[in-house]
This record gives C-alpha cells, structure tokens and sequence, in this order.
C-alpha cells in the first residue's frame, strides 16, 4: 500500500495533464516514500481522459477515475478519496496554479502529527477587485462562523490523514469546509503558504455563480457544527420566539375586544391574521425540531453509536501491574 496519495479531479485540462504528472512525478519520487497519482476526470469531453489513460499505461502509480458526467469538483474529490488507498491524502487542482513543488511543506507538517494540513495562499495574484478582495472577506466570515481560524478555506491544495476523510461526508460545496466538518471530530489544523501561480493554459471554470452556492452552504455547515446532535436547540428558540410574539399580539388583541370593545375584525383584522401566522409557525417550528431530536435518536440508537470520538483509550493491565497499555 502506498504511503501518499495524491488526488488531483480534472475537467478538460487536457493542455496541463502532461506537465502536471511529469512534475508531480519528479516531486513524489524525490519524497522517499511510496505514493500513488490519484487522476479523477470529471466528465471532460476534451482529450483529457486519453491523456490520462495513456499515463496509466506506462506508470502502474497512476490510477484514473473517469466519473460519467461533469459533477463538480467536490463529488471528483470524493471519488478520488474512495479510490485513494495511501495513508495520507494530498488533494490539489489540475491546472497548475497549484505548484507540485510546494507539496513536501505538506508531507513536513503531516509527519509532525496534524490531521490536516491546508495550503494558503498568502499572496495571491489574481484580480484585486473580482477575486481576492471578495475571497478575504469570505474566509474571514468562514472563520468566524465555523471557529476554525485559518486564511484561505477556498484552495484544493490540502493533506489529510485517511482516518479523518473517512469521517467527513462530502457533497454539494463541501469540499472547501472539510476543515471546518473535521474540527467537530477534534482534527488538528495548521496551515502552511503555498505559491499562487497564474494560469498559463486552458481556461478557468470558476465563477460568480458558485459564491451563491457557497453561501448556501456555509449556512449548512454552521448548522450542522452547532445544531447537529440537538436541532430542538435551534428549531425550537425559534419557535418559541414565534409563539410568545403571536401570544403577545393575541393578548393585546383580547384586551382590546373585552376592555375596550373595539372591534376587532373591523379595526385589527390584519394584526389579528399576523397573530394567528406567528402561533402557527412556532407550533411547526416546535415540531420540526421534535422531528430532528427523532431522527437524531433513531441515528444514535440502533448501532448505539457514541456522540463522541476516541482519541486513545489507556487501562492497566491488571491490579497488580503497574503499566499501562494503549
């Protein structure tokens, strides 16, 4: 089994593949440990995959994972995670922005024990006003809403112990926030700057669009840090909430009609419909968040899974020794 696995997901790249695992190559094998070229190829329809098969013909380090269509960057990292047999995963881009050179500072500070290692781009040199400007505020919001203070959540260019990738499920924009997913199972983080080198082939297949998705999933992933074992913590505070201002409203309303003999449908009929809609949405909140605490339940029950994950467990051997095993 090899001990590193490099996982790079490609879509149309077919002017880097190449130069990609010729460097790769002379970096790994300059490594002194056994490694494996993980290539996933996220449906391009250039002649990326020939490329790649081509390689894996003459280099048995090389596997190649070609996925049925174009599913995103995330869903080829997972794919190549599946696939990737070594004990410590370095995953990075296929266009070369991501230089292969910078890949032994990982390999440094994954064998000081860190579970996860992420690359920074410390300066960047891409546009000012479209890219880093938004891409600063956005790690910073990152950081503050998931509680994992590092620079730069958005680059690929990450090592990971195999053991904490098994632990976190990737889908939608996930890939980004594995840091943020893996701190909940007290993963060990540190950063170290990597160069940001200009595209010289191909074309870039980011866009504004994604920081829609992102967005989404930010608000996912503050969520589940916070809320996943106990979403009647969440659900229900809102509901509640909902349900004193509906009875509030009411209240006033009742006062009104008994005391005052206002008339209420005629003068209050809007303010009355609001109380009624304020009661109704915290009951539904209240039951959601029920719902949630059930299937939250009925996750930990069956298996009786712990809500909790062992670092290492230490027992005597017996009364009379005085060792301890691990």
């Amino acid at each position: 089994m090899p001990k590193y696995s490099i996982v790079v997901p490609l879509h149309n790249e077919q002017e880097n593949v190449t130069d990609l695992y010729d460097r790769l190559k002379v970096v790994m094998e300059a490594s002194h440990g056994t490694f494996e070229l993980v290539f996933v190829d996220d449906g391009s329809d250039d002649r990326t995959f020939n490329l790649l098969r081509e390689i894996a013909a003459v280099d048995s380090r090389v596997a190649v994972v070609r996925l049925r269509r174009n599913f995103g960057q995330t869903s080829a990292l997972a794919a190549g995670f599946d696939h990737a047999r070594g004990e410590y995963i370095i995953a990075m881009d296929g266009d070369l922005q991501h230089d292969p050179a910078d890949i032994p500072l990982f390999l440094e500070k994954i064998s000081e024990g860190y579970d996860i290692v992420s690359g920074w781009r410390k300066r960047r040199t891409d546009n000012l006003w479209l890219r880093r400007i938004p891409s600063r505020c956005a790690n910073w919001v990152m950081a503050k809403l998931s509680g994992v203070d590092i620079h730069d959540f958005g680059t690929t260019f990450k090592a990971y112990r195999r053991e904490i990738l098994e632990q976190v499920p990737l889908y939608g924009e996930l890939h980004r926030f594995i840091p943020a997913l893996a701190s909940w199972y007290g993963a060990s983080i540190c950063e170290v700057p990597i160069r940001n080198v200009v595209r010289e082939r191909g074309n870039s297949h980011y866009g504004l669009s994604r920081t829609f998705r992102v967005f989404f999933d930010l608000i996912t992933i503050r969520f589940l840090l916070r809320y996943l074992s106990r979403p009647l913590h969440f659900f229900g505070t809102v509901g509640m909430l909902s349900i004193f201002a509906g009875s509030g409203v009411a209240g006033w309303l009742m006062v009104e009609k008994f005391l005052n003999h206002s008339a209420i449908m005629a003068t209050h009929g809007p303010l009355m419909l609001f109380a009624a809609v304020l009661l109704l949405a915290g009951l539904n909140m209240l039951a959601v968040g029920l719902l949630g605490e059930m299937q939250v339940r009925h996750y930990h029950e069956p298996t009786r899974r712990a809500p909790y994950y062992v670092d290492r467990v230490l027992r005597a051997h017996s009364s009379e020794e005085h060792s301890v095993s691990e």
